[in-house]
């Protein structure tokens, strides 16, 4: 299985695998050979699959094949269901045993297809599982996809599945023209049919980075009324909420998604995206009170340390709780939290004058990146990049503390220059501390305040609605002596803390 990233992967699988309580995922028109009974269970399977409910999609396409044994379509729906394209994820094995047991060969899998439309889905399945490494035939699938799109105009699904198949030509990364390609196709669908999930899921997949965001809005609007008994659908529409800083929408849905019971909830994707929005809000107690629960009812070391990562450098409450707690759990978390533990629990120590503690975490954190700290540059994919950006951000803070802001400063244009060159975000920033805020910062600590203001102007182009980076812009431009453009970055930080803590709220106020 292909991994899309550190932690992706992991919450992604955490929050998908239960099926949705009531069955209310949108409508489509798939019309196949299968027997009646059959056939209800297959549209829901590709219902299912269309938000990425794939545990429950493989079950239902079981289900098809228990009521019409020789169904060819749902053997290809189930091996279908262990390809995700966007997540960047495959299990060939258990795909190709769902196909053996249509049949032993391409030849007899084919033959069992009674239709000429129905084979030409059956071909492409077998090219998907075929000969070949994994990227080639994710290629081979996409244009087999294309010819069944091309051959069935009026087939809503082969188009649909063809703009999801585009995704799997990057390989986990952003290719904004493939994006738009795969975006403008599943618009077409949404125009003829605006109740299907699918089409609805790849507009906002396709456009849900800031720069694009905007043009998946009404998608994300849509969605979750078109599938509210599936929890991606509800998460998926803040893909775009997300990009353009609606921190409101982010909570409300990510609540929906997470489940009804929040004694169930675990430290995954939705809960994730939950924390990130309710730190942007600064609903500080809220966020408390989420990793509390999420701790007590047994959340994985290494999720747990990322989440507490977020919540110390968004607060900046060095001497909290949280940031001792990641003192202690860092070396716990295992990969990939480790390295986002160790960062947080560095720069806190740093921060709260514990400057041996910090040098023995930028140590560690050293000794994961290796020559990847020297020999990394701006392109490289976000897993080499990110844990470097943390290291050069821990150091800086040090040499800062050091007397020694041009080495800072020097360390923190590194990190930015490689945050720029990462693909375009769309969650909450991989770097835990986007390095463009430390730098801003940094610059106007030393009396560089215009570079200042246009360093906190990049970083809300990348993170648009951030609140640490609307806060810092507006008391920049106070000093610049910009007064309208400060009132205007503060008066949108006070409605993103509309609902803010106390103590929070009253830093929405300029000198």
């Amino acid at each position: 299985m292909r991994n899309v990233s550190l932690f992706t992967a992991l919450l992604l699988l955490s929050n998908c695998s239960s099926p949705p309580a009531v069955q209310q995922l949108g409508r489509i028109a798939f019309p196949t050979s299968g027997n009646s009974a059959a056939q209800t269970e297959f549209e829901r399977g590709v219902l299912l699959m269309h938000s990425f409910e794939y545990g429950a999609a493989g079950e239902a396409f079981r289900q098809a094949q228990g009521l019409d044994s020789g169904f060819a379509m749902a053997y290809w729906g189930e091996a279908l269901s262990y390809t995700h394209h966007v997540w960047n994820q495959q299990d060939a094995a258990a795909a190709r045993t769902a196909l053996n047991r249509l049949g032993a060969s391409r030849e007899a899998r084919l033959a069992a297809a009674p239709t000429p439309r129905e084979k030409a889905y059956g071909e492409a399945i077998e090219v998907l599982y075929g000969e070949g490494s994994e990227a080639s035939r994710d290629t081979l699938y996409a244009l087999a996809m294309e010819r069944v799109a091309t051959a069935y105009p009026d087939d809503d699904e082969a188009k649909v599945l063809y703009a999801t198949a585009l995704f799997g030509l990057t390989q986990g990364a952003r290719d904004v023209p493939l994006y738009m390609r795969a975006g403008a196709l599943a618009e077409e669908v949404f125009r003829r049919n605006p109740q299907h999930p699918g089409a609805a899921h790849m507009i906002i997949h396709a456009f849900d980075d800031p720069v694009h965001a905007p043009l998946g809005l009404f998608a994300a609007r849509a969605y979750s009324e078109i599938a509210p008994a599936a929890a991606h659908a509800q998460h998926m529409t803040t893909h775009i909420f997300l990009a353009l800083g609606l921190w409101d929408d982010v909570v409300s849905q990510n609540v929906i998604a997470a489940g009804p019971d929040s004694a169930t909830w675990k430290a995954g994707h939705y809960t994730h995206w939950l924390l990130y929005a309710y730190l942007q809000q600064g609903r500080r107690a809220d966020a408390r009170a989420l990793l509390k629960s999420l701790g007590d009812h047994g959340s994985a070391p290494g999720p747990m340390a990322n989440f507490r990562s977020r919540y110390v450098m968004e607060s900046e409450e060095w001497d909290g709780p949280e940031a001792h707690a990641l003192a202690t759990d860092a070396g716990a978390a295992g990969e990939g939290g480790y390295a986002y533990g160790t960062f947080a629990a560095g720069y806190a120590a740093a921060k709260r004058g514990d400057l041996v503690m910090a040098r023995t975490h930028l140590g560690r954190l050293s000794a994961i990146n290796g020559k990847a700290t020297a020999q990394v540059s701006p392109g490289a994919r976000g897993a080499e990049v990110v844990p470097v950006i943390m290291e050069l951000s821990l150091g800086a803070e040090l040499a800062r503390q050091s007397g020694k802001p041009d080495v800072a400063m020097a360390m923190l244009r590194r990190a930015t220059a490689l945050e720029e060159g990462m693909p375009a975000e769309f969650g909450p920033p991989a770097v835990v501390k986007p390095s463009h805020e430390l730098l801003a910062a940094l610059y106007l600590e030393v009396g560089k305040q215009a570079e200042a203001a246009s360093t906190y102007e990049r970083a809300l182009q990348l993170q648009p609605g951030r609140s640490a980076a609307l806060l810092g812009l507006a008391r920049t431009e106070q000093v610049l002596g910009h007064t309208v453009r400060s009132e205007l970055a503060m008066k949108q930080l006070e409605a993103i803390w509309a609902q803010a803590d106390t103590d929070v709220q009253s830093m929405a106020k300029l000198p």
